[in-house]
Formats: structure tokens, C-alpha cells, sequence
């Protein structure tokens, strides 16, 4: 008896700490090519209860998304899941078209503003694009990040895929997408950087 009551406030314990972390992302995060629960996101709670931050993480990512994408999808997603944290993983689809980062910073700045209309924590994830796309783009690209993150004063976290794509035993035959073996280095990548934000009393 006294062991069943154990494991019954253990797991009551876990539920009301528990916390709700959304993966707002693209091919990147929805694990391309390979089952969704070898995905990172997949692999991210046990490492988070670990750091005694016990999160669910639901991955709403989609292969193929822009930030466009994300944007149209992100209403229906705060609603349904009422997530304490949002991690913006999107605008690499967007860079790989070309558009202009003028779009993608006003796309990722309205979903910050969606994201804290509602009372979650927006986090914001540096993208980068290959280098072929000239150098006048790519900086403009990848400034567009820590330059929205200061101005919103929201947490930007580095690429997850910068020790990653150095590796080509780790990287899928196209050079963009990292492999399931890749998966567990990216969810330790996350649980690392995610530690300092993901406590629901700082967010507030």
C-alpha cells in the first residue's frame, strides 16, 4: 500500500510540475524521413526531466513550412494546446526560396506577438542557409534573428544544426537534413540551451 501511494503521488508530482513546450518548426524538427518518436523532439522530455524540468513537447512541425506557414498555423495551435513555451523553429524554407528577410522578420515578429498575447513564452531559434546564396543574403538572413530577438526581448537560441552539419556522416545525402543518428546529439544540443528558460515562474 505505502508503495502504491509512492507511486502515486510521484506521478502527481510529475503532472503538476509538469510544463508544455510547442516545437513550432519545419523538416528540420519534424523528423524528414524517418518515424516521428526517433524525431528530437521526440528524444527532448526524459533529457529535460533530467534537469528537473519536467515538460511535455508537443512537435507541430511540418516539412515544407515557411514562416508564413507557421504563422497561419499558430492560432489554432495556442488554442488547442495552451503551451507555457513556444520554440520558433522556422524561416529555413523561407531563406532556401529566397524571399526577402523583411518577410520573415515581420512573419516571426507576429507570432511572437501571438505567442505572448496569450501568455506563453515565445523562444526564438537562429537559422542559417548555405552559403550559395551570396554573402549580401545570407547576412541579412541571419541577422534578422538576433536583431528581432533584441528588439522583442525575446530568448534566441543558436542553430542546433551548427556542430551537426560539419559532419557529413551526420547529414542526410541532400546536405540540409540530419539523420536519426543525429537525432539524440540534437535533443541534448536543446536540452542544454533550453535549461536557463524553461522554468514557468522566470517566464512569467
Amino acid at each position: 500500500m505505502i508503495r502504491i501511494l509512492s507511486l502515486l503521488m510521484l506521478v502527481f508530482s510529475s503532472t503538476t510540475l509538469s510544463q508544455t513546450l510547442l516545437v513550432l518548426g519545419d523538416s528540420l524538427s519534424a523528423g524528414y524521413q524517418m518515424p516521428a518518436e526517433k524525431s528530437w523532439p521526440a528524444l527532448l522530455p526524459p533529457l529535460l526531466a533530467q534537469q528537473a524540468q519536467p515538460t511535455t513537447v508537443i512537435n507541430a512541425s511540418i516539412s515544407g513550412d515557411t514562416s508564413g506557414n507557421g504563422l497561419a498555423r499558430l492560432p489554432k495551435l495556442l488554442k488547442q494546446h495552451k503551451p507555457d513555451f513556444v520554440l520558433i523553429e522556422l524561416g529555413a524554407n523561407d531563406g532556401l526560396r529566397g524571399f526577402h528577410p523583411k518577410i520573415l522578420r515581420n512573419n516571426l515578429s507576429q507570432m511572437i506577438t501571438e505567442i505572448e498575447k496569450v501568455g506563453s513564452q515565445p523562444l526564438l531559434m537562429q537559422i542559417e542557409v548555405p552559403p550559395n546564396y551570396g554573402k549580401r543574403y545570407n547576412e541579412l538572413f541571419r541577422n534578422t534573428y538576433p536583431s528581432l530577438s533584441e528588439a522583442t526581448n525575446v530568448p534566441l537560441l543558436p542553430f542546433f544544426l551548427v556542430d551537426i552539419i560539419v559532419k557529413p556522416e551526420l547529414m542526410m545525402k541532400d546536405g540540409l537534413h540530419p539523420t536519426a543518428e543525429a537525432q539524440p546529439l540534437i535533443a541534448q544540443f536543446m536540452a542544454k540551451h533550453l535549461q536557463p528558460y524553461l522554468n514557468k515562474e522566470s517566464a512569467q
